[in-house]
């Protein structure tokens, strides 16, 4: 690695940890010095189906696997992969503890940002999810009440607090197209 690389990598951490800033100024500095970065993502839809925890293995499975040239071994945040994975090694707090880990914290969260910023807020302009990203903020939680209901690219299997309190999931029960399913 090169100096370059070295001083642009230097603050390294658990994306929760850094500002926004900081996270995009490591994720461009990821882009231009790594070997090598895969991003692969999943659908809400497929999320409600097969479930987050096992949607999530998969796609570090997929990630993994799809690297070129194959890493001898990979390191993963917190969980085995199953079977059939790469080989790997969990590490409980990873993205605190390996700066590999920490870099793919930091890919994961800025690519799903500027995803949320850009096309998903094209899409779907009366969510706001260019301010929020599709956070329980107060604002989302006015747009979700205003825009009568989720966007498809809500998680119908994932009752945050703010959905009861906006009582989504009330017209289920009483037939309501438009309610999301449970």
């Amino acid at each position: 690695m090169t100096r370059r690389a070295r001083l642009a990598l230097s603050d390294l951490n658990d994306s929760k940890k850094l500002s926004e800033q900081r996270r995009e100024a490591l994720a461009d500095a990821l882009w231009c010095f790594a070997d090598q970065v895969v991003v692969v993502s999943a659908s809400s839809a497929t999320i409600d189906r097969d479930g987050l925890h096992v949607t999530n293995l998969r796609v570090m499975r997929d990630a993994i696997g799809a690297l070129d040239p194959a890493p001898d071994v990979s390191l993963v945040d917190g969980f085995a992969l199953g079977q059939g994975a790469p080989d790997h090694v969990q590490v409980i707090g990873g993205d605190r503890k390996s700066a590999t880990i920490a870099a793919a914290s930091i890919v994961a969260k800025t690519a799903r940002d500027r995803l949320m910023r850009g096309p998903a807020a094209s899409a779907h302009p009366e969510f706001g999810f260019e301010s929020h990203v599709g956070y329980s903020t107060p604002e989302h939680q006015a747009a979700l009440r205003n825009a009568a209901g989720l966007s498809p690219l809500h998680r119908r299997s994932f009752q945050s607090v703010a959905y009861p309190r906006l009582k989504l999931f009330d017209a289920v029960e009483s037939g309501s197209p438009s309610a999301p399913g449970r």
